[in-house]
C-alpha cells in the first residue's frame, strides 16, 4: 500500500514540474459554465429495435435513429401511440399521442387526480382520487371506482409516507397500484394510518401560518395497517390478499406473473430478518408460500428486481445477499433452488438481459473493483462467466432488445466519459463519442488518484479518491475537504470522472478526498452487517482513520480537516465533530440526523432495532451523547418543511449545544424540504465557499462569488 502511495505521489509530483507551462482554469470553466478540459456530446438514450438505437444531437436537439450495422441515421419518429403520455394538469388528466394537441379527460379541477398510469395494451387510465382507486376507459371516458373508504387516513393506491420513503421508493410519488399484464386486473395496496403517530411540520408563510399532518413512525412506533387488493377493470368486488392487516409486518412491491394469473407479494416481519414470498390467486386470494429467507441482521426488501419471471413461465431469477455478497439464484415457480447463478466475494448490480433460448444472462457487477462497473455475461449452470466491458472503466450500459449489442458509456478519474457501442462477445464496434477537449492537456488541473487506505484493524482496504492541488508540493502545507455520505451500503466513492468542479479548490490549494467506510458496500453485505444495532460507530472509526492518515502527511495543515455531508453525511459531520473532534477541525452538514429515535420507524429499524430493543445502540448513535465533547467550528443547514429528517433534529442539538455555550453556526432556509429550493441551494453554496475562505484558507471571499 505504501509503494501505491508513493507512486502516486511521484505522479503528481512529475506532473507539477509540467504543469508551470499550462494555462489555468478560470472561474467559468471551473464551475461548468464554459468549456474547458472537455466538450458536450450527444446523448445515445436507449434502443428503437434491435438493430437501431437513439441519438440525441446537441446542435439541434434532434433524436436519430442509428442503423448498428451501416452507421445511417434518420430523423427518429416513434410509432403511432407508442409515443403517448398521460398527464395531470391544474387537478385533471390529460392524454397525448406523439405532437398531436393534449386531450383532457376528466373534469373535476377541485379535486385532485393522481398517478395517471396507463395500461399496459393503452385502453385504460388508472389514478386515485381523494385517496381512493379509479379507472377510466379512453375510448369513451367512462370511470370505474373501485374503492369508496377513502379519508385522511385511509388510503387506497396511495402510499403511506413511510412506504413511499423507504419501501416502494419516491420515484413512485406515492403510487401504490399495478397494472396486470393482460390489463384486466389492477393490484393496489391499501393503507390505514388511524394509529401512525401525527408529526406537525410549520409552513411560516401568511399571517397565522400553516400546519402540515404527517402520519410518519418514528422508530418504535405504530406503523401503517396494509392491505393487498385485487380488482377487474371492469368493476368487480375488491379481492382481499388473505394477510392479517393487524399483524406488525410489511409488503414490498408485488410482481404480476407473465400470464397475470398470479401476483407474486413480498412480505416481511416487522423486525425486517424474515422474507418470504407468496403467490396470490386474484379470484380469490389465496396465497401459497414458496420462499422463506431469514437473517440474523437484515434483509433489505427491494424496490425492484429481487424477483425476475421468466417467460417459459417455469423460472424466476432471485436476487439475494444471504451468504454476505448479492447474487443471482436460479428457482422454479414452486421456490425449488436450482442453482447459484452467480459467486464469489463480489456482487452484482443489475440484470440487464436474459436470453433463454442460450439460457444466459447478462448483468452489471463490481467485480473487478467495487469501485467500477461492468458488464458480464454467465450461463443459467453458473459456468462461462466472462466480462464483456473493458480497461479500468466505470460502465453504464443499455443492451439493445435481442442482447446483441450494448451501448456503454464509460470515464474513470482520469478519463472523461466516452461512449462506445460493443457486441455481445465484448468487441468494439465502433466509438460513438468522447468528451475530452483537444485542448486538455493544455490546461493546468490538479490531479485526482483512485487508491485505498488500511483500516486500523488492517481488514479493510478503505477506498478514497483525492483531488491534489494544482502545481502541489509537498514542502507545503494544504488544507483539506473531506466529502461523506457514509450510510449503510452508500458509497461515495466511484472510479468515474469528477467534471471540473473540484478544480476550483484545485487551483486554491485545498486537497478534497471523497472517502468510503467498511460498511458503505465495498465489502458486501458481510460488511455492512458490521453496522447491525451500531449506527455510527465503524463509519466513525474508518473516518477517523482517514483523517489520522491525513494529518500524518507533512502536506497536510494539521488545523485544517473539514468535513462535510448531507442528510446522512450530515449525522457524520456532527458526529465528527463531537465523538470524532480530536481528529476533525471544522464541519459543514446539511439536514443531519441528531438521534435515531427521530427518524423513520423502517429505516432506523432495519439497522437498529427498536429503541426498546437496542436502548443502548440509539444511545451510542446519538450525537447529543457527546456533546460535551464539541470542539472545532461547525455550520448547520436545515430546511423547517423537511419531510424527511425533521427539523426537530437539528433543534434538538442547537439546544444542547446552547447550553454548553459553544460556538456555531446555524442556518434554517424556510420553506425547504430535505433538499433545499433552487434559490435556497444558490444561497447555501456561497454560505458553503464563504465557510471555505474563512476557515481553511484564511482569506475574503473573491468578488467572483459576490
Amino acid at each position: 500500500m505504501n509503494k501505491i502511495i508513493a507512486a502516486t505521489l511521484l505522479s503528481v509530483l512529475f506532473i507539477t514540474q509540467v504543469q508551470g507551462q499550462k494555462k489555468d482554469l478560470n472561474f467559468s470553466q471551473s464551475w461548468g459554465r464554459e468549456l474547458s478540459v472537455t466538450n458536450n456530446i450527444n446523448q445515445y438514450t436507449g434502443w428503437v429495435d434491435a438493430r437501431h438505437y437513439l441519438e440525441k444531437d446537441i446542435t439541434n436537439d434532434k433524436i436519430y435513429s442509428v442503423d448498428v450495422k451501416t452507421g445511417e441515421r434518420v430523423l427518429y419518429k416513434p410509432a403511432p401511440k407508442s409515443d403517448v403520455v398521460v398527464f395531470v394538469k391544474e387537478n385533471d388528466i390529460y392524454i397525448r399521442y406523439g405532437s398531436s394537441e393534449a386531450k383532457k379527460l376528466t373534469d373535476s379541477p377541485h379535486i385532485a387526480e393522481e398517478n395517471p398510469t396507463l395500461s399496459p395494451d393503452g385502453s385504460y387510465i388508472a389514478f386515485t382520487r381523494s385517496s381512493d382507486l379509479y379507472s377510466l376507459k379512453i375510448a369513451d371516458g367512462s370511470e370505474t371506482r373501485y374503492t369508496s373508504d377513502g379519508t385522511d387516513v385511509i388510503y387506497n393506491g396511495w402510499a403511506s409516507w413511510v412506504y413511499y420513503e423507504e419501501i416502494l421508493g419516491r420515484v413512485t410519488e406515492y403510487k401504490a397500484f399495478w397494472w396486470s399484464p393482460d390489463s384486466k386486473k389492477i393490484a393496489f395496496m391499501r393503507f390505514d394510518d388511524t394509529n401512525v403517530p401525527m408529526f406537525p411540520i410549520y409552513g411560516s408563510t401568511g399571517q397565522h401560518g400553516y400546519v402540515e399532518k404527517t402520519r410518519y413512525p418514528k422508530a418504535g412506533d405504530p406503523n401503517p395497517e396494509v392491505k393487498l387488493g385485487i380488482v377487474q377493470v371492469e368493476g368487480s368486488a375488491v379481492v382481499w390478499a388473505d394477510f392479517n392487516p393487524k399483524v406488525d409486518q410489511y409488503f414490498g412491491a408485488p410482481y404480476w406473473s407473465f400470464d397475470s394469473k398470479s401476483i407474486m407479494v413480498q412480505w416481511m416481519n416487522r423486525d425486517q430478518t424474515n422474507l418470504k414470498f407468496y403467490s396470490v390467486n386474484p379470484l380469490d386470494g389465496a396465497k401459497v408460500e414458496f420462499y422463506d429467507e431469514k437473517q440474523d441482521s437484515w434483509i433489505n426488501l427491494d424496490h425492484a428486481e429481487r424477483i425476475t419471471y421468466l417467460a417459459d413461465n417455469k423460472h424466476y431469477i432471485l436476487k439475494s445477499d444471504r451468504t454476505g455478497w448479492a447474487h443471482y439464484y436460479l428457482y422454479t415457480l414452486d421456490g425449488k433452488l436450482l442453482n447459484p447463478i452467480t459467486t464469489g466475494d463480489w456482487q452484482v448490480s443489475s440484470l440487464e438481459y436474459i436470453d433463454e433460448r442460450k439460457k444466459v444472462i447478462y448483468f452489471t457487477a463490481r467485480k473487478e473493483n467495487s469501485a467500477t462497473i461492468d458488464l458480464y455475461r454467465i450461463d443459467y449452470n453458473g459456468k462461462n462467466l466472462s466480462r464483456l466491458t473493458f480497461g479500468e472503466y466505470t460502465h453504464e450500459v443499455k443492451m439493445s432488445p435481442d442482447g446483441k449489442y450494448f451501448i456503454t458509456s464509460y470515464s474513470n478519474v482520469t478519463t472523461p466519459n466516452k461512449v462506445a457501442l460493443v457486441d455481445n462477445k465484448g468487441r468494439i464496434v465502433k466509438e460513438l463519442a468522447d468528451s475530452k477537449s483537444p485542448n486538455f492537456d493544455q490546461y493546468n488541473i490538479g490531479k485526482t488518484s483512485y487508491f485505498t487506505i488500511k483500516s486500523d484493524d488492517g481488514q479493510f482496504d478503505l477506498p478514497v479518491i483525492v483531488t491534489y492541488p494544482v502545481n502541489f508540493d509537498v514542502d507545503k502545507q494544504y488544507p483539506v475537504i473531506m466529502s461523506i455520505y457514509g450510510g449503510p451500503d452508500a458509497g461515495s466513492v466511484r472510479n468515474t470522472w469528477k467534471g471540473t468542479k473540484n478544480q476550483y479548490w484545485a487551483k486554491e490549494g485545498v486537497i478534497q478526498i471523497t472517502c468510503d467506510h467498511r460498511s458503505s458496500g465495498h465489502f458486501g453485505k458481510q460488511g455492512v452487517a458490521l453496522m447491525h444495532r451500531n449506527l455510527g460507530n465503524w463509519e466513525m472509526v474508518d473516518y477517523i482513520t482517514v483523517a489520522k492518515w491525513l494529518k500524518a502527511k507533512p502536506w497536510v495543515a494539521n488545523d485544517k480537516l473539514l468535513i462535510t455531508g448531507h442528510s446522512y453525511g450530515g449525522y457524520m459531520t456532527c458526529l465528527a465533530l463531537t465523538k470524532g473532534a480530536d481528529y476533525f477541525d471544522f464541519g459543514i452538514a446539511g439536514a443531519p440526523v441528531t438521534s435515531w429515535d427521530l427518524y423513520d420507524s423502517h429505516y432506523t429499524e432495519r439497522w437498529m432495532d427498536t429503541p426498546k430493543d437496542n436502548p443502548e445502540g440509539y444511545k451510542n448513535g446519538s450525537i447529543l451523547s457527546y456533546v460535551d465533547q464539541y470542539k472545532g467550528v461547525l455550520r448547520i443547514m436545515h430546511g423547517d418543511m423537511d419531510d424527511n429528517v425533521h427539523m426537530q433534529n437539528t433543534i434538538q442539538l442547537v439546544d444542547a449545544l446552547t447550553d454548553r455555550d459553544v460556538p456555531f453556526e446555524l442556518m434554517i432556509y424556510p420553506g425547504s424540504r430535505h433538499g433545499f429550493d433552487r434559490s435556497k441551494s444558490a444561497y447555501d453554496f456561497k454560505e458553503r465557499v464563504r465557510f471555505y475562505y474563512q476557515y481553511l484558507l484564511e482569506k475574503p471571499l473573491p468578488e467572483d462569488f459576490k
